[in-house]
């Protein structure tokens, strides 16, 4: 029964796209590449096996004075192909290293899609990114979208001096996105709502008041559960994937990694900092109030 039951959930959480969007490609000089990837992009590619035997694709986009690295889980539907034209702008806007990855089964990573492995997919991308590259936890902002809050908020966990997280569109659970249950069931998947205050680190919450896949509540509820928060931003009138396309997006992520980097070179404490957000942010801290839809 309990396979039945998680076999159900999972069907419900994880949407590859089919086909692929892109293809790995041997390049002339014996190197990885991907179909959508030229040389100019400055991207490196990675090939990464997995506790369960699953390799995932791994794409690590270089910017040569970056201040931090984002670990970006993307959401679902979606592959790195996808993702191609929101790095670019994230790496120019914010100088930034972005390490994208596809989950198990989706893109050109093998596999199934099932809640692990998304765990040991993002783990066996961090650790590519501390033994490859010597990115340390404090050089880290963690990034999940949709689903992808899920291996992100697990990852959070185990890393006690991350950065930051950023939480865009986060769900509290598999089961509460499809029915507001008030209790956490045993089959349930992506268990956020108990795992998100045993992150140690400032989290930003973005989430769209009009997002009609994942209600603004699930974002309202993982911002008041954080122990350090962040002020958050509520996208007036976003949806659940278009929040990229909101001038505030922008700005409110840039004002986030500002603070994070004046963090860095003051040495000042990730609580000292959430505790310092001005009476003007506090106001904005409050969800729109939802009905049901």
């Amino acid at each position: 029964m309990g396979n039945v039951t998680g076999t159900v959930a999972s069907k419900f959480a994880f949407f590859p796209p089919e086909p692929p969007t892109y293809k790995v490609l041997k390049e002339e000089d014996g190197k990885t590449g991907l179909s959508f990837l030229t040389a100019e992009m400055n991207v490196d590619v990675h090939i990464l096996e997995t506790k369960s035997g699953n390799k995932i694709v791994a794409t690590l986009w270089k910017h040569p004075f970056a201040r931090f690295t984002f670990l970006y889980s993307h959401g679902n539907a979606a592959d790195l192909g996808q993702m191609v034209e929101l790095f670019i702008e994230l790496r120019a806007h914010f100088r930034v290293n972005i390490m994208g990855y596809d989950y198990s089964g989706y893109g050109a990573s093998t596999g199934k899609p099932s809640e692990i492995n998304t765990y040991y997919d993002i783990e066996v991308v961090y650790d590519c990114l501390k033994n490859e590259y010597g990115t340390k936890q404090e050089e880290l902002i963690l990034y999940g979208q949709s689903v992808g809050s899920g291996p992100t908020i697990h990852l959070a966990c185990k890393l006690q001096n991350l950065r930051g997280v950023v939480i865009h569109s986060g769900i509290l659970s598999g089961i509460r996105v499809l029915c507001p249950v008030k209790m956490t069931f045993w089959f349930d998947i992506f268990k956020n709502i108990d795992k998100i205050k045993h992150v140690k680190c400032p989290v930003l919450v973005i989430h769209g008041t009009s997002d009609d896949i994942v209600d603004c509540s699930h974002g309202k509820r993982l911002w008041e559960l954080s122990p350090e928060k962040y002020d958050p931003l509520w996208v007036k009138g976003g949806g659940h994937c278009n929040l990229e396309t909101f001038p505030e997006y922008m700005k409110h992520l840039r004002k986030f990694l500002n603070a994070m980097e004046k963090l860095s070179i003051t040495g000042q404490t990730n609580k000292q900092l959430t505790q310092n957000l001005s009476i003007e942010e506090s106001k904005h801290i409050k969800c729109l109030r939802f009905g049901k839809r």
